[in-house]
């Protein structure tokens, strides 16, 4: 009863409102179109916010001032970026910039560059995301705007990020990185290159993910995780390395075998090295000092073999060369009839 009431009611408002009408025309004034663009009639733009070639905006969707869209980026249906607010869209006056590059897609319902969830934000105070290219953010995702004006939220090219992941302000995200759904980052995470995530997991704000690394379902992250890990749990704990990611990146398997003998050494100490972590970490810096040096002192044999064999082949050429000349000038003092009639055959 209630949904067929509503029902005529939107029937009856859209008599009054053509889908021709461009809604988007409701402030002053007209967004900055570098060409191609193609927005739906239900989107509502800012005058201010600058959308770039080919860039697709479905219905429902807020662009506010001072956002900048990238040439081919695709904004789904029910979307919201937002710049400086000022009234474009319901909310506070939220100084700052949104900027987001090249080929992205943003999904149904997601959140972009909203006034973060920090206290100790000033209003006020200009706030900055910047987004890089060829990003797939997908639906219900909320990424939020810098805390202060000093610091700036930042995702770099090539990510995924799943439905339902939060990037709180001030993160720093590398490239190539997949965020599964429910992915949660406080504040102040930094989250380097080729890092993969399960789903349902949680990062405590001002940890450091180092690349390579693979996150397990449902895990709360509390302290850093050092590249090429792999962990997992309540409280995470190192489970290995990421052998499955290291490989699907093309680490060779003496790269591999050396993570592994590294890994041990710092991790997995005998009861005879159960030196302090400092003491571990030293030690492993001086082996791989003597593996350079190693590797340093081949390669030089290996040059001094090449250049002795080098100078060996150029005395052998230079030999057969002197003989060569000597034969041509016996030839020319004691047989010189023979060449006259070489001459002639010729």
């Amino acid at each position: 009863m209630l949904a067929s009431r509503a029902a005529r009611r939107f029937l009856s408002f859209s008599r009054f409102v053509s889908p021709s009408i461009p809604l988007r025309h409701l402030h002053q004034g007209a967004p900055r179109l570098d060409g191609n663009a193609s927005i739906h009639p239900y989107a509502i733009i800012h005058p201010g916010a600058v959308l770039g070639k080919a860039v697709s905006v479905g219905p429902f969707c807020t662009v506010g001032s001072a956002a900048r869209i990238g040439d081919g980026c695709e904004l789904h249906p029910g979307c919201h970026v937002v710049g400086d607010t000022d009234g474009a869209i319901v909310g506070a006056d939220l100084p700052g910039r949104t900027i987001i590059g090249r080929n992205n897609v943003i999904g149904h319902y997601a959140v972009i560059g909203v006034k973060c969830q920090d206290l100790k934000y000033k209003p006020g105070d200009e706030c900055f995301l910047i987004v890089g290219d060829n990003n797939e953010i997908r639906e219900y995702t909320s990424i939020h705007r810098s805390s202060k004006s000093t610091e700036k939220t930042v995702i770099g090219d090539n990510n995924l990020i799943m439905g339902s992941c939060h990037i709180a302000h001030d993160c720093k995200i590398g490239k190539n990185n997949i965020f599964a759904n429910n992915t949660l980052l406080a504040g102040h995470v930094v989250v380097e290159d080729y890092t993969h995530t399960a789903g349902s997991i949680v990062i405590h704000q001002f940890c450091h993910i180092g690349s390579y690394c693979f996150i397990g379902g449902g895990s709360v992250i509390a302290q850093d995780v050092p590249k090429y890990m792999m962990v997992s749990g309540d409280r995470a704990e190192l489970r290995g390395l990421n052998l499955e990611g290291l490989r699907r990146h093309g680490f060779s398997s003496m790269e591999v075998r050396s993570m592994r003998s590294a890994y041990k050494k710092i991790f997995m100490p005998n009861d005879t090295e159960s030196d302090g972590i400092e003491n571990r970490l030293s030690e492993v810096d001086k082996q791989k000092i003597r593996m350079m040096d190693a590797t340093k002192k081949l390669a030089f044999n290996s040059c001094r073999l090449a250049s002795s064999r080098l100078v060996v082949q150029l005395h052998l050429v230079k030999s057969v060369t002197v003989l060569l000349i000597y034969y041509r000038q016996c030839i020319d003092i004691f047989f010189p009839e023979i060449i006259v009639k070489l001459y002639c055959t010729l």
